[in-house]
Parts: structure tokens; C-alpha cells; sequence
């Protein structure tokens, strides 16, 4: 698969929501989130580019319409993307939201891509192949996850979306730092050793995590539900339950 070609279309589609950065408002969908037409741009581009690279490969985007679990479950493999993840993140000018494409074989992610249009950062990964950064003007460079200190711990939490478990976790490690970002970027500080565990006990749904879970595998890590399984994907319901996401999956966190 054509890692490459994948990360030039999350980049093409990280201009185009630059084109709208700071000059848009937002409408609610049904569940409340916020939409915007960046987040539409960027679905436009990346279905149509996606369905000329890989005409036969379906593509489930968050903004896509609706599709029936049965015809789904006929999918060997789909292309899952977020075109703009962290939409709040856009709204408040923080820079931290992300383009998120994976590929999805047989429930698992085995491509990821995730790129930071305002940060210049790309984190990438293919099963088998590693897991990489690359910052704008830069070369890719191999990242990897760290083996964690109980006593000097750094745990990631949502800024908008931190549930009871993240408080009863930070009262477990009193001595751990806490470290906050919008979007999938939370899961790339763990899969690049700048943090140790992100536990995420508000629900999230399937293009949230796909990309950023094969990166994180492919540096040495894993995202998981709290039985301690690897999240598994295209499912009936596209939400997630409660995960957690271990630089160190040995790590008896609970």
C-alpha cells in the first residue's frame, strides 16, 4: 500500500483546511459536535483522492453518510478517516487537530497516518514497518515508545473530554505529570516516549483511534479496551468503549 501517497493526501488535506482556519463558524451535528465546512473540504478531498488511488476499497469517513452495518460487514478492508479531528481544537485556533487515514484489514488498523496542519508534524506507520515523525522541512526519524517509571510517570488526558477514571488514575500515581492535547495527538506523545499511558474513559468512536492506534503498535506500544484487548474495528456500532493506550503494554496500570 502506498504509505507515501497517503501521508501527500492528509497533507493536501491539511491546506485545505488551512484555507479556513480562523474565518468559519460552526453548525451542531446530531450528537451536539461541532461541524464546519473544513471538515467537509477536507472529507471531499481525501474520498476522492482515496477512491482514485484504491477504486476498490470503500471509504468510511466520519462525514460520510450513514451506512448499514450489514453492508459493512462484507468489507475485508476500508479506508477509516477523520478529515478533522479535534473540530474544538480548529474552533479555538489551538493548532491541535489532526487529518487521521487508516487502513483497516480484517478489524485492525495496518496503516496510519496523522497529520498536525498547523504543528508541521506527521506521524505514519504500516504493520510491519515502524512507526515515524516527520516535521515539516524535515526527514522521517524513527519513533518508539518508553519503558515507564511508576514513580515519575507522565499520563495524557483530553483537555475537553476527561472522565472520572482519569481522576481516580492521577489519584492512584500522585507523583505522575499530567499532560494534555487536543486530538489524536494525545495518542503520538505515548507511540514517541514523551508519555507513558493515556486512558480515555469518555467514549470515542472508530476514526478517532484508527490511525493513531497502528502508529502506536508499530512503536512498540498498543491502545486497548479495559479487559486489556486491542481495539477491534467495523464493528455494528462505531463507538469505542473506554481504552486505554500503554507506551508499555506490560505496565500493570489498572
Amino acid at each position: 500500500m502506498p504509505l507515501d501517497r497517503i501521508r501527500e493526501i492528509a497533507a493536501e488535506a491539511g491546506r485545505e483546511i488551512l484555507r479556513h482556519y480562523g474565518r468559519v463558524g460552526s453548525v451542531a451535528k446530531a450528537d451536539s459536535s461541532p461541524l464546519t465546512e473544513a471538515d467537509l473540504a477536507s472529507h471531499r478531498l481525501i474520498s476522492s483522492r482515496l477512491a482514485a488511488l484504491t477504486p476498490g476499497i470503500p471509504v468510511l469517513s466520519e462525514e460520510s453518510e450513514s451506512l448499514d452495518p450489514l453492508v459493512r460487514r462484507g468489507w475485508v478492508e476500508f479506508w477509516l478517516v477523520d478529515p478533522l479531528d479535534g473540530t474544538k481544537e480548529f474552533l479555538k485556533q489551538s493548532g491541535e487537530f489532526t487529518v487521521n487515514i487508516a487502513l483497516v484489514r480484517e478489524g485492525r488498523p495496518v496503516l496510519g497516518v496523522v497529520h498536525s496542519p498547523v504543528l508541521g508534524i506527521t506521524h505514519f506507520a504500516a504493520r510491519g514497518r515502524g512507526a515515524f515523525r516527520e516535521r515539516a522541512g524535515g526527514l522521517p526519524e524513527s519513533i518508539h515508545t518508553r519503558r515507564p517509571d511508576s514513580a515519575r510517570l507522565t499520563i495524557v488526558a483530553s483537555r475537553d473530554h476527561a472522565g472520572p477514571q482519569v481522576s481516580d488514575l492521577l489519584a492512584r500515581f500522585p507523583t505522575a505529570s499530567l499532560s494534555s492535547m487536543g486530538s489524536s495527538l494525545k495518542f503520538c506523545l505515548v507511540a514517541e516516549g514523551a508519555a507513558d499511558l493515556y486512558l480515555r474513559d469518555i467514549p470515542t468512536m472508530e476514526w478517532d483511534t484508527g490511525a493513531a492506534q497502528c502508529i502506536v503498535e508499530e512503536a512498540g506500544g498498543g491502545v486497548f479496551d479495559l479487559q486489556g484487548e486491542p481495539l477491534a474495528y467495523n464493528k455494528a456500532d462505531l463507538r469505542n468503549p473506554s481504552i486505554v493506550t500503554l507506551g508499555d503494554p506490560r505496565f500493570p496500570w489498572s
